[in-house]
């Protein structure tokens, strides 16, 4: 009996494969990791072969120890705005892909900002001119990869992000992107169908290389049945950052999610209505069901447990990430020491790509405990000007739900708690993006009738903390945030 969900979660910094049961029971993971190429200050690449050979590793390591039989559909779910240029003869890669965190385009999108076409493309896709979307990345590539050039010229070049990317690998060319990541271009319009021709002529991306955009979640495609030993149906793509708000339950109008991964993203339901933002939040698409889309404001912080794996593998400042929570306990206060992590530049609500990451309020008296807490104090801070943001624009927070590798960190999350002076929920499960995905999948497979059943009976329990911080101490924090911000 196929009762099975197979989701394949496509990290930043790895990949894995995760078996759910249609109650949100895993039943199974694979994960490898991704190898990080930095050729160039602000430049972050992956190599999409290693990419798919590694996933496919994963999901046949699972499939291998319960029978393709079992697995009633696969749902993808990934890093949402890296690019992948292949041949769309040969399925074989014509470059490096370059990273949602690479910087390399930031003077085209000064360029284009310069050329006053930013008010139009925000109006349009709900997006602001900066090298993180992926549209001034795929120009990069037709421009300084000949391979890329030569394959555009000859009509065999075949541009997507990861998702689709995998699709084509695994059912053998259907060359498909799911609204929600396709909202992360720069080239779809919030209410197109499809990308639309003026923004490719804009951005110069040849509309002819870009998949079609189907809905997250249905009968979207199927793999090759010499993978697995039978076709699989492939039922749900959807971008890692909505597949959180997904897993999170986050269905009504208002529900508000923040991850905390590599980086930390806050998405907030916005209905049937397409977000305006006037205070530099970002529209996008949350998930598409039969062409009708659900809309979700947000805010992209870049650097969020990419700062911790910084601090571990840079500068040895800890072993491992676990013990920054036991080091932050360790001392009172971060002994004014503040971290701006701007290591990938600054996202919302400042976007400011030449932003510098630092540490400020340094004295003989900071040892490495300060510094681990400064650094978990940062993903607060950065939290804190989201929320400020969302509630200029009419999104104010009630509640925030969060989620992903860093929320496990108590310490972390209570912290959270004070400075936003909320209450905050995590999940016992924290993995909600690979839970999104299966919850998606499983309704494109006919597994649950609609989104929120299958959440109901997919989620787990919550643990609520609640804000314990007096205002005197909460304001100082905020105030040498302020003043470490205005030098980054």
């Amino acid at each position: 009996m196929a009762d099975l969900i197979l989701v394949l979660d496509e990290g930043t910094t790895s990949t894995r494969a995760i078996l759910f049961g249609a109650d949100g029971k895993v039943h199974g993971t694979a994960q490898q990791e991704l190898t990080q190429h930095y050729p160039q200050p602000g430049w972050v690449e992956h190599d999409a072969g290693e990419i798919w050979e590694r996933t496919l590793a994963c999901a046949k390591e699972l499939v291998g120890k319960v029978g393709a039989d079992r697995v009633a559909c696969i749902g993808i779910t990934n890093q949402r705005e890296t690019v992948v240029a292949w041949d769309r003869v040969t399925l074989e890669p014509l470059a490096r892909a370059i990273v949602w965190q690479d910087r390399r385009t930031a003077d085209f999108c000064a360029e284009l900002r310069e050329a006053g076409h930013e008010e139009a493309v925000q109006e349009s896709t709900g997006l602001l001119l900066d090298p993180y979307f992926s549209g001034t990345k795929m120009r990069w590539l037709i421009d300084h990869e000949p391979a890329v050039a030569e394959a555009a010229k000859a009509d065999r070049l075949a541009l997507g992000t990861v998702e689709s990317w995998l699709v084509a690998k695994l059912s053998g060319g259907t060359h498909i992107s799911d609204a929600s990541n396709a909202s992360r271009t720069l080239l779809l319009p919030l209410e197109g169908a499809e990308f639309d021709p003026a923004l490719c002529d804009l951005l110069g991306v040849p509309a002819d290389a870009l998949p079609r955009v189907t809905d997250t979640h249905g009968p979207l495609a199927e793999t090759d049945a010499a993978l697995f030993g039978r076709a699989i149906p492939i039922t749900a793509m959807v971008g890692d950052q909505q597949s959180a708000t997904i897993g999170q339950g986050c269905f009504a109008h208002g529900e508000t999610k923040a991850t905390y991964g590599t980086g930390a993203f806050v998405l907030a339901n916005n209905g049937q209505v397409p977000p305006r933002s006037t205070h530099r939040m970002l529209g996008t698409v949350l998930y598409q069901e039969d062409g009708a889309r659900t809309y979700a404001i947000e805010g992209s912080v870049f650097v969020a447990g990419s700062l911790v794996q910084w601090l571990r593998d840079s500068l040895g400042i800890i072993g491992s990430a676990a013990e920054t929570e036991a080091l932050a306990r360790s001392v009172e206060d971060s002994g004014e020491v503040v971290i701006v992590p701007a290591l990938a530049g600054l996202g919302a609500p400042h976007w400011r790509a030449d932003a510098r990451g630092v540490i400020a309020g340094l004295s003989f008296a900071s040892g490495k405990a300060q510094i681990a807490r400064a650094a978990l104090e940062a993903m607060a801070h950065q939290t804190h000007d989201l929320a400020q943001a969302f509630a200029a624009d009419g999104a104010e927070w009630k509640t925030l739900r969060i989620d992903g590798g860093m929320s496990a960190n108590d310490w972390m999350a209570q912290d959270l708690a004070n400075m936003l002076g909320l209450t905050v929920e995590r999940p016992d499960f924290v993995e909600t993006t690979a839970l999104g995905a299966a919850i998606a999948a499983s309704v494109g497979a006919g597994l649950h009738p609609d989104l929120p059943s299958a959440a109901q009976a997919m989620r787990g329990g919550v643990r609520s903390f609640e804000p314990a911080m007096g205002n005197a101490v909460r304001d100082a924090r905020l105030a040498r945030w302020k003043k470490a911000l205005a030098a980054a």
